[in-house]
């Protein structure tokens, strides 16, 4: 029997579909045990035609919050009541925060790089950073970095139309007065590519290329001069662990410090998560050490934030 449970007890969770596999409850919970708190995570399955009547059901229930993954982030931004910067710009919401009937709609995603650069001593202030991808997840981390004062980003991407779904929200951050040079290239412009990460501070890759099974042994970077001492490179992939990317980075002069893989993106976007609802630090490294055993042991605790982040 859980004694932490009462009368009292605030009920958080996530929604999405499918949701069976979701690793976020035993993750949220453990923070709550760490923090005694009388809250209570867990997973609701949730599709895009039921959200109106899930968010009724948070109000009603007096729920404290909850996470959002697929296919409901875009669904849940549109009947939030307010909405973050970063949600806002992308339209759409990875967590929700209820203030008394009032839902509050944010977007974690691209925190959680952010927060891990800044776990590994890496500022996006001021940098130049390019930015492999314009999918879900590397608008949330363009928003994101922007948001913290990146000074430029570089966007490539494969196709067109996505690419101008990406350059969208750029037009709306400049229009917001967020000043962060933006510009938005083809990966086809491979010149273009490898010069302009030559000159560059951070280069992130945002999109499955690299990933087991399909894409591992892959790389968008073809021409290894493209690497420096000074260049941090991260991948949000993190199966495999060290991907083709990274591995030609340290073969290339990049330090090994400053090349890292997006397990602990994954982490990062829930602590963010975390802090909105409770105003708490999550414990990081008790929550590392947890997550660490757990996997030793063979327990999948951490795909469904994966695939949140990088799908949705």
């Amino acid at each position: 029997m859980d004694t932490r449970i009462s009368g009292k007890t605030r009920l958080l969770g996530v929604i999405g579909s499918p949701i069976k596999h979701s690793g976020s409850p035993l993750m949220y919970n453990f923070c709550f045990d760490y923090y005694g708190m009388d809250c209570v995570y867990l997973a609701f399955e949730c599709d895009e035609s039921q959200v109106k009547d899930t968010l009724a059901a948070m109000r009603r229930l007096n729920m404290r919050g909850a996470n959002v993954t697929m296919p409901c982030k875009k669904e849940v931004a549109r009947n939030m009541n307010r909405l973050s910067p970063a949600a806002k710009l992308i339209g759409a919401v990875n967590t929700i925060v209820n203030e008394g009937g009032v839902l509050m709609g944010h977007m974690t995603d691209g925190m959680g790089v952010v927060l891990d650069l800044k776990d590994h001593g890496i500022s996006v202030a001021d940098k130049n950073i390019v930015l492999l991808g314009a999918g879900g997840a590397a608008t949330a981390i363009m928003v994101q970095c922007a948001l913290d004062g990146a000074k430029s980003i570089s966007v490539f991407n494969r196709g067109e139309e996505t690419l101008a779904k990406a350059q969208a929200i750029g037009d709306r951050m400049a229009a917001d007065g967020i000043a962060c040079r933006t510009e938005y290239r083809l990966l086809s412009e491979q010149e273009r590519l490898h010069d302009t990460i030559r000159s560059a501070d951070i280069l992130i890759n945002a999109t499955s290329v690299g990933m087991r099974p399909m894409h591992e042994g892959e790389s968008l970077v073809t021409d290894m001069t493209s690497f420096h001492e000074e260049l941090v490179v991260y991948d949000v992939i993190y199966n495999p662990m060290v991907t083709k990317l990274m591995s030609d980075a340290l073969e290339n002069g990049c330090r090994e410090e400053n090349v890292i893989g997006g397990k602990g993106m994954l982490l990062w976007q829930g602590a963010g998560a975390f802090k909105l609802y409770t105003g708490l630090e999550m414990p990081a490294q008790e929550l590392k050490a947890f997550l660490a055993k757990r996997e030793a042991e063979g327990a999948p605790v951490m795909r469904d934030v994966a695939e949140n982040v990088m799908y949705g």
